[in-house]
Protein backbone atom coordinates (compact mmCIF):
# COMPACT_ATOMS: atom_id res chain seq x y z
CA UNK A 1 0.00 0.00 0.00
CA UNK A 2 1.40 3.56 -1.24
CA UNK A 3 1.88 6.30 1.59
CA UNK A 4 0.89 9.65 1.00
CA UNK A 5 2.22 12.54 3.27
CA UNK A 6 -0.54 15.19 3.92
CA UNK A 7 -0.05 18.14 2.43
CA UNK A 8 1.05 21.30 4.31
CA UNK A 9 -1.51 24.11 5.38
CA UNK A 10 -1.43 27.16 6.04
CA UNK A 11 -3.61 29.82 8.51
CA UNK A 12 -5.20 32.47 6.65
CA UNK A 13 -4.30 36.16 7.16
CA UNK A 14 -4.46 39.38 5.73
CA UNK A 15 -7.06 40.45 2.36
CA UNK A 16 -7.38 37.11 0.83
CA UNK A 17 -9.44 37.28 -2.53
CA UNK A 18 -10.77 34.08 -4.44
CA UNK A 19 -9.74 33.27 -7.84
CA UNK A 20 -12.31 33.97 -10.71
CA UNK A 21 -11.69 32.22 -14.20
CA UNK A 22 -11.24 34.34 -16.71
CA UNK A 23 -13.96 35.97 -18.83
CA UNK A 24 -15.21 33.25 -21.65
CA UNK A 25 -13.76 33.89 -24.74
CA UNK A 26 -16.36 36.25 -27.14
CA UNK A 27 -16.19 35.12 -30.26
CA UNK A 28 -17.65 36.18 -33.54
CA UNK A 29 -18.49 35.05 -36.64
CA UNK A 30 -15.26 34.85 -38.02
CA UNK A 31 -14.12 32.67 -35.10
CA UNK A 32 -13.39 29.04 -35.22
CA UNK A 33 -16.30 26.87 -35.64
CA UNK A 34 -14.86 24.87 -32.38
CA UNK A 35 -14.48 27.88 -30.87
CA UNK A 36 -17.97 27.55 -30.08
CA UNK A 37 -18.82 23.22 -30.23
CA UNK A 38 -19.80 21.46 -27.18
CA UNK A 39 -16.60 18.80 -27.68
CA UNK A 40 -17.99 15.20 -26.46
CA UNK A 41 -14.66 13.91 -26.54
CA UNK A 42 -13.64 16.58 -23.28
CA UNK A 43 -17.31 16.76 -22.01
CA UNK A 44 -19.60 13.90 -20.59
CA UNK A 45 -22.90 13.30 -23.03
CA UNK A 46 -25.75 13.86 -20.71
CA UNK A 47 -28.02 10.63 -21.72
CA UNK A 48 -31.33 9.09 -20.84
CA UNK A 49 -33.09 5.95 -21.93
CA UNK A 50 -36.05 5.54 -24.28
CA UNK A 51 -38.18 4.11 -21.76
CA UNK A 52 -37.95 6.91 -19.25
CA UNK A 53 -40.80 9.39 -19.44
CA UNK A 54 -40.85 12.73 -20.51
CA UNK A 55 -41.67 14.55 -17.35
CA UNK A 56 -38.59 12.85 -15.91
CA UNK A 57 -36.43 13.81 -19.01
CA UNK A 58 -37.33 17.45 -18.49
CA UNK A 59 -36.27 17.32 -14.79
CA UNK A 60 -33.11 15.80 -15.66
CA UNK A 61 -32.96 18.84 -17.81
CA UNK A 62 -33.85 21.31 -15.89
CA UNK A 63 -31.51 20.17 -12.95
CA UNK A 64 -28.44 20.15 -15.43
CA UNK A 65 -29.00 23.32 -17.15
CA UNK A 66 -29.17 21.86 -20.50
CA UNK A 67 -31.64 21.77 -23.13
CA UNK A 68 -31.23 18.24 -24.89
CA UNK A 69 -30.36 14.52 -24.19
CA UNK A 70 -29.00 12.34 -26.17
CA UNK A 71 -31.56 9.04 -26.13
CA UNK A 72 -29.16 5.72 -25.86
CA UNK A 73 -30.52 2.07 -26.03
CA UNK A 74 -29.32 -0.85 -23.72
CA UNK A 75 -26.82 -1.25 -26.39
CA UNK A 76 -25.07 2.26 -25.79
CA UNK A 77 -26.24 3.35 -29.20
CA UNK A 78 -27.72 6.13 -29.81
CA UNK A 79 -31.73 6.44 -30.62
CA UNK A 80 -32.40 9.71 -31.05
CA UNK A 81 -32.35 13.33 -28.93
CA UNK A 82 -34.79 15.22 -26.93
CA UNK A 83 -34.68 18.86 -26.46
CA UNK A 84 -36.71 21.31 -24.23
CA UNK A 85 -38.74 22.07 -27.28
CA UNK A 86 -40.00 18.82 -27.67
CA UNK A 87 -41.36 18.57 -24.25
CA UNK A 88 -42.60 22.12 -24.03
CA UNK A 89 -43.59 22.24 -27.57
CA UNK A 90 -46.64 21.12 -29.25
CA UNK A 91 -45.25 17.06 -29.37
CA UNK A 92 -46.70 16.18 -26.49
CA UNK A 93 -49.74 17.77 -26.95
CA UNK A 94 -50.59 16.03 -30.35
CA UNK A 95 -49.15 12.43 -29.14
CA UNK A 96 -52.30 12.84 -26.24
CA UNK A 97 -54.67 13.77 -28.77
CA UNK A 98 -53.86 10.83 -30.90
CA UNK A 99 -53.08 8.21 -28.39
CA UNK A 100 -55.32 9.17 -26.08
CA UNK A 101 -53.36 8.67 -23.15
CA UNK A 102 -52.22 11.05 -20.24
CA UNK A 103 -49.45 13.96 -20.40
CA UNK A 104 -47.43 11.96 -17.54
CA UNK A 105 -47.84 8.17 -19.32
CA UNK A 106 -45.66 9.90 -22.52
CA UNK A 107 -42.35 7.98 -22.92
CA UNK A 108 -39.16 9.84 -24.43
CA UNK A 109 -39.36 7.57 -27.40
CA UNK A 110 -42.90 8.64 -27.97
CA UNK A 111 -41.83 12.52 -28.72
CA UNK A 112 -37.53 12.25 -29.50
CA UNK A 113 -36.47 13.10 -33.02
CA UNK A 114 -35.44 9.57 -33.88
CA UNK A 115 -31.82 8.64 -35.30
CA UNK A 116 -32.95 8.52 -38.93
CA UNK A 117 -33.94 11.65 -38.89
CA UNK A 118 -30.74 13.59 -37.48
CA UNK A 119 -28.21 15.40 -39.19
CA UNK A 120 -24.70 15.75 -38.55
CA UNK A 121 -21.65 17.94 -39.97
CA UNK A 122 -18.46 15.61 -40.08
CA UNK A 123 -15.62 16.84 -37.89
CA UNK A 124 -13.40 17.40 -41.30
CA UNK A 125 -15.74 20.04 -41.95
CA UNK A 126 -16.34 21.55 -38.89
CA UNK A 127 -12.51 22.16 -37.95
CA UNK A 128 -12.24 24.16 -41.41
CA UNK A 129 -15.39 26.12 -40.67
CA UNK A 130 -16.18 29.60 -39.04
CA UNK A 131 -19.36 30.44 -36.45
CA UNK A 132 -20.71 32.01 -39.29
CA UNK A 133 -21.14 28.39 -41.16
CA UNK A 134 -22.81 26.93 -37.93
CA UNK A 135 -25.01 29.69 -37.58
CA UNK A 136 -26.24 29.90 -41.35
CA UNK A 137 -26.51 25.94 -40.71
CA UNK A 138 -28.69 26.34 -38.26
CA UNK A 139 -30.95 29.03 -39.07
CA UNK A 140 -31.52 27.32 -42.41
CA UNK A 141 -32.04 23.75 -40.73
CA UNK A 142 -34.80 25.29 -38.11
CA UNK A 143 -33.11 23.27 -35.72
CA UNK A 144 -31.88 24.35 -32.02
CA UNK A 145 -28.59 21.47 -32.00
CA UNK A 146 -26.44 20.25 -34.37
CA UNK A 147 -24.78 16.89 -34.19
CA UNK A 148 -20.70 16.64 -35.25
CA UNK A 149 -19.49 13.19 -36.25
CA UNK A 150 -16.55 10.90 -36.92
CA UNK A 151 -16.36 8.45 -39.22
CA UNK A 152 -14.23 5.15 -38.71
CA UNK A 153 -12.80 3.33 -40.96
CA UNK A 154 -15.47 0.30 -40.27
CA UNK A 155 -18.49 2.81 -41.53
CA UNK A 156 -19.60 3.25 -38.27
CA UNK A 157 -19.98 7.17 -36.32
CA UNK A 158 -19.02 8.43 -33.54
CA UNK A 159 -20.70 11.61 -32.36
CA UNK A 160 -17.61 13.85 -30.81
CA UNK A 161 -19.71 17.16 -30.58
CA UNK A 162 -22.32 19.26 -30.58
CA UNK A 163 -23.69 23.20 -31.89
CA UNK A 164 -26.25 24.75 -29.26
CA UNK A 165 -28.39 27.48 -30.50
CA UNK A 166 -28.52 28.98 -26.93
CA UNK A 167 -24.88 28.22 -26.61
CA UNK A 168 -24.12 30.16 -29.79
CA UNK A 169 -26.40 33.21 -28.45
CA UNK A 170 -24.43 33.51 -25.09
CA UNK A 171 -21.09 33.07 -26.46
CA UNK A 172 -21.59 35.66 -29.31
CA UNK A 173 -23.82 38.17 -27.54
CA UNK A 174 -26.59 37.99 -29.23
CA UNK A 175 -30.11 36.61 -30.37
CA UNK A 176 -30.00 34.64 -33.63
CA UNK A 177 -33.38 34.50 -35.00
CA UNK A 178 -34.06 31.32 -37.66
CA UNK A 179 -34.63 32.29 -41.54
CA UNK A 180 -36.06 28.87 -42.29
CA UNK A 181 -39.28 29.12 -44.64
CA UNK A 182 -42.02 26.27 -43.19
CA UNK A 183 -41.85 23.66 -46.22
CA UNK A 184 -45.11 21.45 -46.07
CA UNK A 185 -48.84 22.41 -45.42
CA UNK A 186 -48.30 20.61 -41.50
CA UNK A 187 -45.97 23.15 -40.63
CA UNK A 188 -47.48 26.12 -42.29
CA UNK A 189 -50.94 25.28 -40.50
CA UNK A 190 -48.38 25.28 -37.45
CA UNK A 191 -46.81 28.66 -37.67
CA UNK A 192 -50.26 30.04 -38.41
CA UNK A 193 -51.92 28.40 -35.44
CA UNK A 194 -48.72 29.90 -33.31
CA UNK A 195 -49.60 32.98 -34.73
Amino acid sequence: MSYYPPLSAQFLIGAVQISRPAAPRKVTMDSSALDVMTDMRRVYAAVIQPYVTMELANTYMIQRGIRSLFVMNQDHLLEGIITATDILGEKPLRFIQERRIKHSEILVSDIMTPLEKLEAIPIEEVEKAKVGNVVASLRDSGRQHTLVIRRCVNATATICGIFSLTQLEKQLGVAIIPTNLARTFAEIETRLIAN
